[in-house]
Parts: C-alpha cells; structure tokens; sequence
C-alpha cells in the first residue's frame, strides 16, 4: 500500500502542474462510458492463473467472465495535441460452474459459483493528432490502471483426499497495477461528445490456498461507448 500511496501522490503531483499549464480556451470533458469487457483468453492468460487451473476440473470457460463495463472519466487538455484523463470503471461476473467427472451421492450436479469484480482506477494520457479544436478527434494513448479487485469460490467442494463433499466460501482481494492503452475516435461538439473507444489493461495479483492457482490474470480488453459533457471554455 505504501508503494501506491507513493504512485498516487506523484500522480496527483503531476496532475496539479498540468492543470495549471493548461491553455485558457481548452475544453475539459466528463466521460460516461458504457461498453464491454473481456478478459485474456485461455492461450493468453499468465502461467499459474486460478481460473485456467480451475477449468482441469470444472466444466466452464473463461469467456463466460466477459461481461458489461461502466465507468466515468475526467478529461483535460494539456495543450493543443495532448490530454489526460482520471478515471474508474466497475466489472462484475459471476460464473455458475460445475464438476466435470464428479456428482453427489444422488446423481446431482457438484454446483460452484465462482465470481470475478474490478474496478480498475486509470491515470492516462492521450495524443490527439488533428487536435482538439476539430469536431472530429482520432487518438492513442497509455497509462496506468491501479486495478481493486475481488475474486471468490462458493458452493460445493469434493476434499481430494477423502472425496468428501462439503460445502464453502473462499474469497481473495486487493489492488494490482499494469499498464493501460487505448485508441478510439471522438465527435466532438461544444457541449457534448460521442464517441467509440477500444482500452487494453494488463495486470496480475497472486492468490494464496485453497485457490488451485497461485495467481489470478486481470487483463482483457474494453470496448466502449462514450458520451461526455464539454466545459470550461
């Protein structure tokens, strides 16, 4: 935590100086976004992943984890072809899974819900080549995601020594940085915005047992539909 608090201050540090360098006629912009989130997938994902171990002896795929994403985020421009941006978002998923090759006593399913949240908080910068006095904005951009998540196992459990069936809760969370980058395209108006927008975010957290893994992959891939408000001219 120490270390992030440190990440944290020196970006809010970095923030303040850009603000002030701002040129007077610029825009600022609140984005909502709304779109869709994807996780690695199975040949992608990092070695030692909870979910890849998981899939040895549960019946589900990774891809059921893909779900809607909505976030929020503050852009303001940092002359004429540069803006950054703050920004959080919110993922949620829950997989209902069973065993593979196990059932009950009589004859029922082996039922195990297994549940993935995000809330990946972003600090980016973006090159906007045609500059941001045009109605129509292409850009790239990168940055850092400071991920807080939350991954759990509930429901049933065969015990492998004994083959005993009982019935549990485990859960892991804390937060994960990784890189972020993006590209997308703006329509820009002088009070609101729309837009089209594809986000990349890689980042990895280690679980401890029970859990079959030894880490647990939070990369993937957002697409997403943004409308914003413009102020500040």
């Amino acid at each position: 935590m120490t270390r992030l608090l440190r990440i944290a201050l020196a970006l809010a540090g970095i923030a303040v100086v850009l603000l002030e360098a701002r040129p007077a006629l610029a825009q600022q912009t609140f984005n909502v976004s709304i779109g869709y989130f994807t996780l690695h997938g199975q040949d992608a994902r990092v070695s030692g992943d909870v979910l890849t171990a998981n899939r040895n002896f549960l019946t589900f795929d990774v891809k059921d984890f893909n779900g809607a994403s909505i976030g929020g985020e503050w852009l303001f421009p940092v002359g004429k072809y540069i803006e950054a941006g703050a920004g959080v978002a919110f993922t949620r998923r829950t997989v209902p899974t069973v065993y593979t090759r196990l059932v009950n006593s009589d004859g029922s399913e082996i039922q195990q819900d297994l549940r993935l949240r995000t809330i990946p908080a972003t600090f980016t910068f973006r090159l906007l080549p045609l500059g941001q006095d045009r109605g129509f904005q292409p850009y790239l951009g990168g940055g850092l995601g400071v991920i807080n998540w939350r991954y759990a196992e509930s429901g049933q459990f065969v015990d492998t020594s004994t083959n005993a069936i009982f019935n549990n809760s485990y859960a892991a969370s804390g937060t994960a940085t990784g890189p972020v980058g993006m590209g997308g395209i703006r329509f820009a108006g002088d009070s609101v915005a729309t837009g089209f927008e594809i986000r990349y975010q890689k980042a990895q957290a280690d679980l401890a047992p029970p859990f079959a893994g030894p880490k647990i992959d939070l990369g993937g891939w957002s697409y997403l539909f943004t409308v914003g408000a413009r102020f500040g001219r």
